[in-house]
């Protein structure tokens, strides 16, 4: 929707958020290394991102596990309404909230912050069936870089 509405000029989606279903969305989604992209050029080899995401009506419980290093897992786990209002991150230094934006029927702009400084802009986009999910944007490292990504996750479960 987001993309179709830029390319024929239409403009960005209302501002009143739509309510969709969003259950097909809800379940387990694995990194695909080769589809994915840092414009660093630093990808990790061996990257592993699982995610666990469950949708309800105007919310999501995502869960992300980054085993790439097995003895330092990175975990990144918050519940969200899906209107575009702060949800607190709990544990993690790097942001501490999370604002998302549902777009379209499986579209979303996500955001995620450092009391209020977005750190990590970024694009959602799920297949039609649900079986591949997209994400690409903009986000500043630990260290302070800033890097664009495109990551690739392929379904893996419900």
């Amino acid at each position: 929707m987001l993309i179709d509405a830029l390319a024929t000029g239409r403009g960005l989606p209302a501002i009143e958020p739509k309510r969709f279903d969003n259950s097909r969305l809800s379940g387990v989604y694995r990194s695909q290394h080769p589809q994915s992209y840092w414009s660093n050029g630093l990808f990790p080899a061996g990257f592993r991102l699982t995610l666990t995401m469950r949708f309800a009506e105007n919310f999501l419980a995502y869960e992300g596990v980054n085993d790439t290093n097995p003895d330092k897992l990175y975990i990144n786990k918050f519940d969200a309404t899906l209107d575009d209002k702060p949800a607190p991150i709990e544990g993690n230094a790097r942001y501490n909230e999370v604002r998302i934006r549902q777009l379209g029927s499986h579209e979303f702009q996500v955001l995620e912050q450092l009391d209020g400084d977005v750190i990590i802009g970024q694009y959602w986009c799920f297949s039609e069936d649900a079986s591949t999910l997209m994400r690409w944007g903009v986000g500043k490292a630990p260290d302070g870089a800033s890097k664009a990504f495109f990551e690739t996750f392929g379904r893996v479960g419900d």
